[in-house]
């Protein structure tokens, strides 16, 4: 599998070439500005002490604090966590949010600790990162294997280490602890907003057209059900780390979410048939949702894809190999960078609304949301027009331009 932050670097590069970047910016732009490696001693619920390691990494703050997730994963990996970081940069200034990139992760397996495990492995790592976090420093939010109640307990124990309330240090947290209505399926939703311009745009009508989902946490399950709601989808196929499984008729959201509730996984799903993933990526949908994690597309399978758009809900999911093969094929993807950017701004808005202890309705939250990606949308599609580039180097070539005029007004080259 390809190193996720040799991808990201390489990204940055082809974007430099065309955009004539300052070498200095360039090199600025090439690697993070700061990174915290910790070790975490944490006692299990069995009496033994585990130690643990886990990063904080910040890419570049030229724009404002620096935002991105927690991982808790049992591969993390620092170089994963570095791209993540340089994704986020480029991410918020693509929807022309007022902050850089950062990223963390623990190197840990959720699924097999208790709850108890896991509070003291998050009030753990907030300990050791804290000195590093702040609203107007760096401000974490759940990712994979994190969650809303992980997020909670990391700002008590931020709290507890300043002496007081600071809810905007963290986002994505429960509505009580000030978070905000609409974080919960922001990412996909953000995405599903994607998909009905790219649609527009490409002249596609997607009611009763057939969708699959690679990945069904937080962002695949809520694009199954906003897919559905919204744009009049079918999804077809949807798959988790244990399986995959296919209905050509449909799958029913609610009965699916029930079914991995109850069962843990989606295998054996009442009437439906189960696939490979290499099946699932080959079937002849209109949308696909790569909604995993990294280098799930690849210059290997991409001949077998026939998907007419494929909206990227997870980070860097399609290898640049892949990317030229499914352009020169006239696959849009709509990239990583704009589609899964639904999360980073409502998490923006939440820390909005903790600014200034006044909260907005759902519907107000949409509404703002979809304003941002349709714009960040509308410039991403017409960059690529005018440098006749895919879409993902459009997406870079607007972000870094952003970026680098922000760190040249200040100085920095």
């Amino acid at each position: 599998m390809p190193d996720p932050f040799s991808t990201a670097q390489t990204q940055l590069d082809e974007a430099a070439v065309i955009m004539k970047l300052d070498p200095a910016a360039h090199e600025l732009l090439r690697s993070p500005m700061r990174e915290l490696h910790v070790t975490m001693p944490v006692k299990m619920d069995n009496g033994s002490t585990k130690v643990f390691r886990g990063f904080r990494v910040q890419h570049n703050d030229a724009r404002g604090p620096n935002k991105g997730g927690i991982r808790f994963h049992p591969d993390e990996t620092i170089d994963t966590v570095r791209a993540l970081a340089t994704w986020m940069t480029w991410k918020t200034a693509l929807l022309d949010i007022p902050l850089g990139g950062g990223k963390g992760g623990v190197i840990c397996d959720p699924k097999t600790m208790s709850a108890g495990e896991l509070e003291r492995l998050s009030r753990a790592y907030i300990r050791q990162i804290g000195r590093i976090l702040g609203p107007d420093k760096d401000i974490p939010a759940p990712d994979v294997y994190t969650t809303s109640q992980m997020m909670a307990w990391m700002a008590d124990e931020y709290a507890f280490m300043q002496g007081n309330n600071e809810f905007g240090v963290i986002t994505g947290k429960p509505i009580a602890l000030g978070g905000s209505a609409g974080r919960g399926d922001a990412t996909a939703r953000g995405g599903i907003y994607c998909v009905r311009e790219a649609a527009a745009t490409l002249g596609i009508n997607l009611t009763g057209a057939a969708a699959a989902i690679v990945g069904y946490g937080n962002a695949g399950s809520s694009a199954h059900k906003l897919a559905v709601e919204l744009l009049g989808m079918k999804v077809v196929a949807v798959s988790d780390s244990k399986g995959c499984i296919y209905n050509a008729d449909g799958l029913d959201y609610d009965a699916v979410k029930t079914h991995k509730e109850q069962t843990g996984s989606l295998n054996a799903f009442p009437g439906s048939t189960a696939i490979s993933s290499e099946e699932l990526l080959a079937l002849d949908v209109t949308v696909l949702f790569p909604a995993a994690l990294e280098s799930v597309i690849t210059e290997t399978n991409t001949s077998h894809i026939r998907a007419k758009i494929i909206a990227e809900l997870a980070n860097g999911p399609t290898t640049p190999e892949a990317d030229t093969i499914l352009y020169n094929k006239g696959t849009y993807i709509i990239p990583d960078l704009l589609c899964n950017a639904g999360g980073v701004t409502v998490s923006y808005f939440e820390m909005v609304q903790n600014a200034y202890g006044y909260y907005w309705e759902e519907e107000e939250v949409h509404k703002r949301l979809e304003k941002k990606m349709k714009s960040a949308f509308q410039s991403v599609h017409k960059t690529a027009q005018q440098y006749k580039v895919h879409n993902r180097l459009a997406a870079h070539i607007v972000a870094v331009g952003r970026v680098a005029e922000a760190m040249k007004l200040r100085g920095w080259y």
